[in-house]
């Protein structure tokens, strides 16, 4: 068994279930200022509970993330010590102030805004939920940050032992890729927000119950929806794309299966990677477009993976296209369904439209799905670098932590993260089978019957 292949497995199988939750308090955490400005400015009291009762579910997450995210700052550590040996003088500041804007800022705003509404004014409410909001999108930037030095390392210097210096907080900030990673990511937890808003809404539309409530969260949950999925591909993905097009050309061959360089590429909309033929099996491919999403024209040629040295190439290669191929047809998808709820919405028939209600219930997992798919992309894309043409992943991981030893943690990690899991879920249906409760809810009920 190799040790490498196992730290591999075991840091994307705790990453992986750790952003489960990070994504939705982010986007949820911009859905909960909206729903108090609307409050204050109509002084409908609908959507103080319905911001509080979001609040309830941003803080199952919060709590989650925190609980799910304190190994990973181990894990560098324990499973990646060479790594952080000698990477730590770069990525050890980012990664400090998450920790001060997650644990500080945002956490003591949070308990203000959930127990705190009684003592404080309407606006001071207000400014609760945006440092909340202020403070968990400031923390995904120094996370982006850190993960961007990774994929393209800047504002650096080697040291004679061969570590690595920061020579510019303000350069390392200011990373190209850091910019549209970060806009790109956050354009996407805010599509989880509004899908897993939205289909709240849809289900208690389709039950019946909560009909107030459940208009205004299809209502949001659809218009952050439609924005926010149109803005994740054009102009962040298309942005971020071309950029990866620039900086990582391995990577953008293999995610388009390109084994071979082309003038004129087309894009591969479906078929099957064949690295022994390095050819794309049953292929469905849309001639020249590749070349003119990366370079604006249809006669341009794009490098394939023939042009790199076979242990350059990303692996696994197969996942790395499955994985892209996904993130990239679901949020196809995403922008079809928004677009559809929208114009219902603007025909004021979405409300009683079923046809258009079940899909939107029905599809709150699929963010989950893209964002997982894409951040496996961009991580196995960076691949076999851990620091991006600068350091190996093979040079960065812990030499004597057996596989044996990281497959026995990996156990544990999965028994303890799926009850986790369970218990998540069982608090989430508890509010979500409870409703925006409040005593005049009660009556505003009473009336409607």
């Amino acid at each position: 068994m190799d040790p490498l292949l196992m730290h591999r497995i075991h840091f994307g199988f705790t990453i992986t279930f750790h952003y489960l939750f990070p994504q939705l308090t982010m986007g949820l955490a911009l859905l909960i200022v909206v729903l108090k400005t609307v409050a204050i400015r109509t002084g409908d009291e609908h959507y103080h509970d319905a911001a509080r009762f979001w609040g309830k579910i941003f803080g199952i997450n919060f709590l989650m993330g925190v609980v799910t995210g304190i190994p990973m700052e181990f894990q560098f550590g324990t499973n990646w010590s060479l790594f952080s040996r000698v990477t730590g003088g770069v990525i050890g500041q980012p990664l400090a102030m998450e920790g001060v804007f997650s644990f500080f800022l945002e956490s003591t705003f949070l308990g203000l805004f959930l127990f705190g509404e009684k003592r404080l004014s309407a606006w001071a409410h207000w400014g609760a939920a945006f440092m909340v909001f202020l403070g968990s999108w400031i923390s995904g930037y120094f996370i982006i940050v850190t993960n961007a030095w990774m994929q393209h390392p800047v504002a650096y210097k080697i040291l004679p032992n061969g570590t690595f210096e920061l020579t510019s907080f303000t350069g390392l900030l200011m990373n190209p890729w850091a910019l549209l990673e970060y806009a790109h990511n956050m354009c996407a937890s805010v599509v989880t927000a509004s899908f897993v808003m939205g289909s709240v809404g849809a289900f208690y539309l389709l039950e019946g119950r909560f009909p107030h409530y459940a208009r205004i969260f299809v209502k949001t949950g659809v218009i952050a929806g439609c924005v926010s999925c149109i803005l994740m591909i054009f102009p962040t993905g298309d942005m971020q794309g071309k950029y990866i097009a620039k900086t990582q050309p391995a990577s953008i061959a293999a995610m388009e299966g390109l084994f071979h360089t082309e003038k004129g590429a087309g894009i591969a909309i479906m078929g099957q990677p064949n690295e022994e033929t390095e050819t794309i099996d049953n292929p469905l491919v849309v001639n020249k477009v590749l070349s003119f999403l990366i370079y604006g024209t249809t006669t341009a040629s794009v490098e394939g993976l023939n042009h790199f040295p076979r242990e350059d190439w990303p692996e696994p290669m197969p996942l790395l296209y499955y994985c892209y191929h996904i993130m990239a047809g679901l949020g196809t998808y995403f922008v079809a369904l928004m677009v559809v709820a929208a114009f219902l919405l603007w025909r004021g028939k979405l409300y009683a439209t079923r046809w258009i209600l079940w899909p939107l219930m029905l599809s709150f997992p699929l963010p989950y799905v893209a964002t997982t798919a894409g951040w496996v992309t961009a991580e196995i894309g960076r691949q076999p670098w851990v620091v991006y043409g600068l350091m190996r992943t093979s040079a960065g991981s812990s030499k004597y932590v057996s596989a044996g030893n990281a497959l026995f943690t990996l156990l544990g990690f999965m028994g303890l993260y799926t009850l986790l899991g369970i218990l998540f879920l069982l608090l989430i249906y508890r509010e979500i089978n409870r409703g925006p409760h409040r005593e005049h809810l009660r009556n505003t009920t009473l009336l409607e019957e």
